[in-house]
């Protein structure tokens, strides 16, 4: 089966593609056939040794695919060959063949298709445990979404809307923000043109944003730490621009607010029974059409490497997603 590697931590384009021998489930594993697999941000971090974890060389990167299960491991239980599944794998995604913990896949609903399956899991898992379990986001309350138009920022728009939250959608170009209008925004900010405060302080009538997601970091994370109501929760989801911002401490002071991390991949291993109940809603509320998965690009698999640097160099909206067939 052909296989996207990494051999050494370094530059997203010295990925290789090189066919590498059928893989086989162990007890508790499941073998997939590898359909679609997700692009997310941490897949370029992983590829140049930058993320939280660095996976034993060499390896496949690819956080999240969707597929069909080709082979059941002994103790794999709750899944059976030929199901239809979405997986989140953390690594070894961009191959034709995928192993993983049973634990870790979940079934796509009918309706679902192989692409929309594979951009579903990580980006709105994350926006649904920081809005629902981490922000404890209240309807009616204000939402500020930073990077609104992104693979996360997009889903945690929807995700708001469902929730019964005011969203502003915050994003670098009009035509990002034509399109978080398009998935619920109630308001627009154009950090680009428009000052982020001020135009918080006009959209709130000076009471500020109840809840800030904020999965871009950089300077505009203290603007937006500053335009909290009482008692707002800022979200920390990542650090898209580069930089990791210094928040001055005495800010959350003044209003009774929080910083709050937001790690859905770390919190689904610490309490697998509540993760799995949070995507079970997703799903669910997909299946009512609530949900629409924006998957802006597709690549076939040799250019995977393409694809990554396209999502790492922030020039995409909603999902790319790269498809085996």
């Amino acid at each position: 089966m052909k296989a996207v590697l990494c051999k050494e931590f370094g530059p997203v384009e010295n990925l290789v593609i090189e066919n590498v021998a059928p893989l086989k489930a162990g007890p508790g594993q499941v073998v997939i056939s590898v359909k679609a697999c997700g692009i997310n941000f941490p897949d370029g971090l992983i590829v140049q040794g930058k993320y939280q974890t660095k996976p034993p060389l060499p390896f496949s990167p690819g956080l999240e695919v969707s597929g069909v299960i080709r082979e059941a491991g002994e103790g794999a239980t709750g899944v059976k060959v030929g199901q239809r599944v979405i997986a989140f794998p953390g690594v070894g995604g961009l191959a034709e063949e995928l192993v993983v913990d049973a634990g870790l896949t979940f079934p796509m609903p009918d309706s679902m298709d192989f692409a929309s399956a594979a951009g579903f899991i990580i980006t709105y898992a994350t926006s649904h445990h920081a809005l629902k379990q981490r922000g404890n986001l209240k309807p009616g309350e204000t939402l500020l979404v930073l990077g609104a138009a992104g693979g996360v920022g997009l889903t945690a728009v929807e995700i708001g809307k469902v929730m019964g939250a005011r969203v502003i959608a915050a994003a670098s170009s009009d035509d990002k923000l034509a399109l978080c209008k398009q998935y619920g925004a109630d308001e627009v900010i154009n950090y680009a043109t428009e000052n982020l405060r001020e135009r918080i302080k006009a959209l709130t009538g000076g009471k500020g944003v109840d809840v800030v997601y904020d999965p871009v970091g950089g300077e505009l994370a203290e603007a937006a730490v500053r335009s909290l109501a009482w008692m707002g929760r800022f979200l920390v989801i990542g650090f898209a621009a580069g930089e990791i911002p210094k928040i001055p401490l005495n800010l959350l002071l003044l209003k009774s607010s929080s910083l709050v991390g937001v790690y859905w991949g770390a919190a689904l291993k610490a309490d697998p029974k509540a993760g799995r109940e949070g995507v079970a809603e997703l799903l669910s509320w997909y299946d009512q059409g609530k949900l629409k998965p924006y998957i802006s690009a597709t690549y076939p698999l040799d250019r995977a490497a393409e694809a990554i640097e396209q999502v790492t160099g922030r020039q995409t909206k909603g999902k790319v997603v790269v498809v085996m067939e």
